[in-house]
């Protein structure tokens, strides 16, 4: 019979070391720490439960952590039912074997399920916020790094002899002008066509 924990790295969740550390203490030989990134697979929880034999003890942090509503919910009581696992869920302070959190009744066991999933919304909430977050700073990453790498291309497409018309072509920009411009902004000198030397201001016509 082993003892093993599971907890869902959730984002600004400050009892996460405290939660791996009552673990430890409890004496569980694995402790699966999923990563926020995967909140809505969960790779490490579902090879977790292939993995759990007849008689082994679970302990999780909390109900809505581990799980992402009441379907999921009903599956594990099921499932734990069948291989008689031993749960231990430490913020919900329920033991499934009735020796631990002997003050807990079934009124708040009751209640620990009926608010599950309300709770694990909140946390897929959240967690898809953080993702969202991330995706905007690096699109905005990525987009600078594209700007600068296009631009560089342009100056080195024009020392290298290319044409204008040619690097316009696989600049992606819709006119001409925007390729001068570049190479305006890193003082190229135009040695080719009709232009020749740095590109100045245009003068107003009178």
């Amino acid at each position: 019979m082993a003892k093993v924990g599971y907890i869902l790295k959730a984002d600004h969740y400050d009892g996460f070391n405290d939660d791996i550390k009552w673990m430890e203490q409890y004496g569980c030989c694995r402790i699966v720490q999923e990563s926020s990134d995967l909140e809505k697979l969960r790779p490490q929880w579902k090879q977790l439960m292939d993995c759990l034999e007849r008689g082994d003890e679970l302990v999780i942090s909390k109900f809505s952590n581990a799980l992402r509503g009441s379907r999921e919910l009903a599956f594990f009581l099921e499932f734990c039912r069948v291989k008689v696992i031993r749960v231990i869920s430490i913020n919900d302070r329920i033991d499934s074997k009735g020796v631990l959190f002997p003050e807990t009744t079934v009124l708040d066991v009751l209640n620990i399920f009926g608010a599950l999933p309300e709770e694990a919304a909140a946390l897929r909430k959240a967690s898809a916020h953080v993702e969202k977050l991330k995706t905007v700073v690096n699109t905005r990453t990525v987009t600078a790094e594209t700007k600068a790498e296009r631009e560089k291309n342009i100056v080195n497409m024009y020392n290298s002899g290319h044409s204008i018309d040619d690097i316009w072509k696989v600049s992606g920009f819709s006119s001409r002008s925007s390729v001068f411009r570049i190479l305006n902004k890193f003082g190229v000198d135009l040695n080719r066509g009709k232009f020749k030397g740095p590109l100045g201001k245009r003068q107003s016509k009178e």
